[in-house]
């Protein structure tokens, strides 16, 4: 699957550049598909990261939503419902598509953005990954993290 088969999906940029400075760079379209990016960047993945990675956002979502997310793929899950984590074989992380995976991320960032900031750090902090996937999804996190940063330091500086 490739990336342009992706509704929104940003074309790969910036590549080489330091994450911080393409953070400047961003525009709006950009930071509004995450899902595109993440999904992009699945299939560079090992099989291992792949199979975390789903596990982390299966364990975020409820019973209804692995019903349905991804044409009801991750209903085999269902069992494994309200865990925090789901264990994903090595075997499913390979079968699944850019396109559920897609699904997914955008589901999770809708209902739970937290979750999808905590992913994005530990990519960022993954030296090999960064370099599998380049500097557009490092650029979206560093720039979604400092927002959200922003935003916190901002509420509290108010509350007292």
């Amino acid at each position: 699957m490739s990336i342009s088969e992706l509704p929104n999906a940003p074309p790969p940029s910036n590549e080489g550049a330091s994450p911080h400075a393409v953070a400047a760079n961003i525009d709006a379209k950009e930071r509004s598909s995450i899902a595109a990016i993440v999904a992009s960047a699945f299939g560079k993945f090992d099989i291992a990261l792949r199979a975390r990675l789903l596990s982390r956002l299966l364990g975020s979502v409820g019973p209804l939503a692995l019903a349905v997310v991804g044409g009801g793929v991750f209903a085999k899950y269902l069992r494994h419902a309200r865990w925090s984590e789901i264990p994903v074989t090595l075997e499913d992380a390979a079968r699944a598509t850019s396109n559920q995976v897609y699904d997914l991320v955008r589901y999770v960032e809708q209902s739970n953005p937290h979750v999808i900031d905590a992913l994005l750090a530990a990519l960022v902090r993954d030296g090999v990954t960064m370099t599998a996937v380049g500097a557009s999804i490092a650029a979206v996190a560093v720039k979604r993290l400092s927002d959200r940063s922003a935003s916190a330091n901002a509420s509290r500086g108010n509350g007292t």
